[in-house]
C-alpha cells in the first residue's frame, strides 16, 4: 500500500498502478477520522499507518457506500469495536443492499459495486454543513444518490470521494475516459454529479484528493477545465 502524507492528511492507495484505490486518514487532537475503508485488503494498510502515527482511529467517514470504499468497514469494526461510523443516510440504504430509487430522486439506475453483506450499522447520519472533527460535510450526490465529500479547512485538503477522480486528469464523476472508466460506469446520474462538482469548485479548496488517483495541489483550473468538458458532453448529448 503506498502512503502519501500532506499536512495531516495521509492518503492510504491500494494498487496505485494498475487501479488505484484512496482511503485516507486525518489526524485529530483526539485522534484520527478516517475517511472511507477502502478495499477488504485496505485493512493491514490502515491499522499500520494508525499505529506508526501512534493515535488511535476515533471514527469512520464514508463518502459512499460503494464496495471499493466500505471494503474493509466489517473487519475494522470488529477490531476496533469503540470506532463510531458515519454516512450519509440516503446511502446507508445502499450500504445494506437496497438500491430502490426515492420518489424524488431522477429514475435512473443506481450503479456499481453495492454491497451485500455489510454487517456494520452507523452510529449517525452526516448531512451537508454538518461538522465532524476538523471536517465540513459537503452533500455531492450524483455518483450514487447520497455521496459525501469532507472539506478540512485547516489546509484546504477536499476529499472528494468519486465525485472528481484524478487518476487520468481532473475529472468528474460520470465523465467517461478510456484510460480510466470505471467511475464512469459506476456513476448514478450525470447530471446531479456535474452541479456537485461546481458547488465544489466553489469550496476553493487547495489540494483535491479523490477516491481515485494522486493528490492534486492547486487544482481550481483542472476541475474547471473538467466541469467544462462535463458540460460539453451533456449539452451535446442533450
Amino acid at each position: 500500500m503506498r502512503l502519501t502524507q500532506y499536512e495531516t492528511i495521509y492518503q492510504l492507495t491500494c494498487f496505485p498502478l494498475l487501479f488505484p484505490v484512496n482511503c485516507y486518514l486525518v489526524e485529530e487532537e483526539d485522534g484520527l477520522t478516517l475517511i472511507d475503508a477502502g478495499l477488504p485488503i485496505s485493512k493491514k494498510g490502515i491499522l499500520e499507518t494508525a499505529a506508526g502515527l501512534r493515535k488511535p482511529i476515533k471514527r469512520i467517514v464514508l463518502t459512499h457506500a460503494h464496495g471499493d470504499h466500505v471494503g474493509s468497514l466489517d473487519a475494522l469494526k470488529q477490531t476496533l469495536p469503540g470506532v463510531k461510523v458515519f454516512i450519509s443516510e440516503r446511502d446507508s440504504r445502499l450500504l445494506h443492499g437496497d438500491k430502490s430509487l426515492l420518489e424524488h430522486e431522477a429514475q435512473t439506475p443506481i450503479k456499481g459495486d453495492i454491497p451485500k453483506n455489510i454487517m456494520t450499522t452507523p452510529d449517525g447520519f452526516l448531512h451537508d454543513g454538518d461538522r465532524i472533527g476538523s471536517l465540513l460535510t459537503i452533500s455531492t450526490p450524483g455518483h450514487t444518490p447520497g455521496s459525501l465529500s469532507f472539506f478540512d479547512e485547516r489546509h484546504g485538503v477536499l476529499v472528494a470521494g468519486d465525485a472528481f477522480h484524478t487518476r487520468s486528469g481532473i475529472t468528474v464523476s460520470g465523465r467517461l475516459k478510456l484510460s480510466f472508466p470505471f467511475p464512469a460506469f459506476a456513476t448514478w446520474n450525470k447530471e446531479e454529479a456535474l452541479q456537485s462538482a461546481r458547488k465544489l469548485l466553489d469550496v476553493k479548496p487547495k489540494v483535491l484528493a479523490t477516491g481515485h488517483g494522486s493528490i492534486v495541489s492547486g487544482p481550481e483550473e483542472g476541475m474547471k477545465k473538467a466541469i467544462s468538458e462535463a458540460e460539453s458532453l451533456l449539452n451535446r448529448k442533450g
